[in-house]
């Protein structure tokens, strides 16, 4: 499934998250699980209109990276120019 983030970082801001409940990615074990996470991903950016310009999928895993909700979800961010390296 697919919704925005509470907390937007960019005009485009939305979560993919797997129904089946994984941890974080280290604890990720399915190849499926991973590839749909994935597909949905490019489909949501598709679908914001923020492919043919750019986007960023981000993994925050465990707490020192970020994770806050421990429950594995893919960040598709885009809208704007996105800096690098983040935070």
């Amino acid at each position: 499934m697919a919704f925005r983030d509470i907390n937007p970082q960019a005009p485009v801001h939305v979560l993919v998250i797997p129904r089946v409940h994984v941890e974080s990615l280290d604890t990720l074990t399915d190849d499926a699980v991973a590839a749909r996470v994935l597909a949905m991903a490019g489909e949501v950016a598709r679908q914001e209109g923020i492919a043919s310009t750019g986007y960023r999928t981000v993994f925050n895993t465990n707490a020192a990276a970020g994770q806050t909700v421990f429950h594995l979800h893919a960040h598709v961010l885009g809208g704007r120019a996105l800096a690098w390296p983040p935070g």
